[in-house]
């Protein structure tokens, strides 16, 4: 098995792991009952703050799934792993903490 398809299934696993974190969360971002005689009003207000969370993760485990889509493409280009400022090969260690990494250490600063 080559680097390259290594890092394939690597981000195909991460990807596929996000989908499903989406799926199981889309009932938390659902919108909030308004009807304050079935619920009161600051657990209406907690809910509606526990609904904006949900959303927040929402967003970005779907950038996730764009970065990774990305980064796939990069991959099949053979530019994946490369720093997008510098073209110099980004470390390793961290590819593997963050996969869809666009910058070595030195430019990310």
């Amino acid at each position: 098995m080559t680097d390259s398809d290594v890092w394939k299934t690597r981000l195909l696993a991460l990807r596929a792991e996000t989908l499903q974190s989406l799926h199981i969360a889309k009932d938390a971002s659902a919108p909030v009952a308004l009807d304050q005689t079935l619920v009161g009003r600051l657990s209406r207000m907690d809910a509606l703050q526990q609904q904006e969370m949900a959303l927040a993760t929402k967003r970005r485990r779907q950038a996730l799934i764009q970065q990774i889509d990305q980064a796939l493409v990069r991959l099949d280009a053979g530019d994946f792993g490369f720093c997008i400022k510098c073209d110099e090969a980004i470390a390793e260690a961290r590819l593997v903490f963050n996969p869809v990494v666009l910058t070595c250490v030195s430019c990310a600063d």
